[in-house]
């Protein structure tokens, strides 16, 4: 596994090694000592998988608050998708950056997010499914998300009219978030 340069504090864009021949492709797309010394070191409790039908469809912008926070190792297994990343920690230098990153099943990239940030993605492409990592279970009380076009954020989505969730069309704005997410609380 390499770990390639990201923008934010601790986001890693990771590239796994992928041994090809005639029959196809194998990779290890976790192994916790290799994760580890690249500051991959999370205790992963569960796996999740999506799959949206149609380009265009906006997943996020999702976190949990605190004690329920999340960190997250995200893939695409299918298609392809623009991966977003924004730092929601109140007390960071680099709230409210954002970082997109393309993630496809061909260039196999997979993205660590630790707790502190906001994760969302558009679909490239139709049929296209996304497997992520998380280090701490669902818990609807702490379920929050943030507008997916918030003005102070203004990130680009490549999208003109994405297709939403009721959920994530009525989230509110950064500023008017609840979020109680800081740094240092890992």
């Amino acid at each position: 596994m390499n770990a390639l340069q990201a923008v934010l504090p601790e986001v890693l864009l990771l590239e796994p090694i992928v041994h090809r021949d005639d029959r196809g492709w194998f990779m290890e797309s976790y192994v916790k000592g290799l994760m580890e010394p690249l500051g991959v070191d999370v205790d992963f409790i569960q796996d999740n998988h999506s799959f949206s039908l149609h380009k265009g469809t906006l997943r996020g912008l999702h976190f949990q608050n605190e004690p329920m926070a999340q960190s997250k190792l995200v893939r695409c297994t299918r298609g392809s998708i623009l991966d977003v990343i924004v730092d929601i920690r109140k007390d960071s230098p680099t709230f409210r950056k954002w970082i997109s990153l393309e993630l496809t099943s061909t260039n196999m990239r997979q993205v660590f997010i630790p707790k502190g940030f906001a994760h969302g993605f558009v679909t490239l492409e139709d049929d296209t499914e996304v497997q992520y990592k998380v280090d701490n279970y669902y818990s609807k009380a702490n379920d929050r998300s943030i507008r997916y076009d918030d003005p102070d954020l203004k990130i680009d989505w490549v999208v003109p009219r994405p297709v939403l969730s009721g959920k994530d069309a009525k989230a509110p704005y950064l500023k008017d978030s609840d979020c109680n997410l800081l740094l240092g609380k890992r």
